[in-house]
């Protein structure tokens, strides 16, 4: 098994040895790379240049892996650019943001296929073969999608059209909080829906939402991928409240479009569940005291006093919304 180390400010010691015992046992083979970059708050910040600080930081990390005994070798990044022409190093004279750097990123991609991974999570070594499989045979879908557990409803690999997806989201377990690195994307397509916007924290749910009125997406079997939770991410900053509450009020105008490819009963339940999740939401803030993230999310989710009265019930899912009939072939 070949680990693939990247090396940060943000992995102490402990922890990347404990990251790393997890595979105790395997034929394992350890590769650190470490990229160069910046310093910003939070991280340790050097006189000297940038190249050298990086050094350091892939010789603290390959130290305290052999001082437990673990093999391992490692590069900064620019000396794997050198070493293989096959990867192409592209350097911002700036930090763009979360999602600005996404889209520089894409514009770079000459691929067929584009995948994003953050450096906080794991790809695990059987990820990318099993989504392009899927998206070759599958030539209908604009991108492959895996989560973190086995998709409800079905086996994979399952397709999901614009009516499914919205089903599967409004009625089922969730479709839309899923990050940019759970998905492969055919680059021509993901470029001609826009990609992910500019938008702080929610840009990839407001994707979502938007390219699932359009294309089909094709769900593959989940965990192909470790997601880190920590305390340095986006989505645990205080501006991240208010984000979704704008988020929610885009959600709620979707609903009420004629982009919406849910119709009927169907959008009138989606309707109801999708108001008690925003009233259950101000229920838990209030009682943990957080008046603002509750008046935030009241005054932006886009409910009127008339909506509230004709949609609030209690929620209808189901584990089956948004899976496709039985007699829908997809290939296999």
């Amino acid at each position: 098994m070949h680990l693939l180390v990247v090396a940060n400010e943000t992995v102490t010691g402990r922890k990347l040895i404990e990251a790393v015992e997890q595979h105790a046992g395997q034929d394992l083979r350890v590769t650190v790379i470490c990229p160069v970059r910046q310093p910003e708050r939070g991280y340790v910040i050097y006189q000297d240049t940038r190249r050298a600080s990086a050094g350091r930081r892939l010789d603290r990390t390959l130290s305290t892996l052999r001082e437990e005994g673990i093999a391992a070798d490692g590069f900064v990044v620019e000396e794997i650019a050198r070493r293989d022409p096959r990867v192409r190093l592209s350097v911002n004279p700036r930090n763009l943001g979360d999602y600005g750097n996404r889209r520089h990123a894409a514009s770079l991609a000459r691929g067929t296929y584009l995948k994003y991974h953050d450096s906080d999570d794991v790809m695990y070594s059987h990820c990318l073969q099993v989504m392009v499989e899927a998206l070759e045979r599958e030539p209908t879908a604009a991108c492959a999608l895996s989560a973190s557990h086995a998709w409800p409803g079905g086996s994979c690999p399952m397709l999901l059209t614009p009516r499914l997806s919205y089903e599967r989201e409004y009625l089922g377990y969730g479709l839309f909080q899923l990050g940019p690195a759970a998905a492969l994307f055919r680059t021509d397509v993901f470029r001609a829906l826009g990609g992910f916007d500019d938008t702080i924290h929610v840009a990839d749910y407001l994707f979502w939402m938007r390219a699932c009125t359009q294309v089909n997406v094709l769900l593959v079997p989940g965990d192909l991928f470790y997601y880190r939770i920590h305390g340095d991410q986006e989505l645990s900053k205080p501006t991240n409240t208010q984000a979704y509450a704008h988020a929610t009020g885009i959600a709620w105008r979707m609903l009420n479009s004629s982009e919406c490819p849910l119709t009927g009963e169907t959008l009138v339940r989606a309707k109801r569940n999708f108001t008690y999740v925003q009233a259950r939401g101000i229920y838990r803030m209030l009682k943990r005291r957080q008046f603002s993230g509750a008046a935030s999310v009241i005054k932006f989710c886009g409910l009127g006093a008339a909506d509230w009265i004709r949609y609030l019930r209690p929620p209808k899912r189901h584990a089956d919304a948004g899976t496709p009939p039985p007699g829908r072939k997809v290939h296999a």
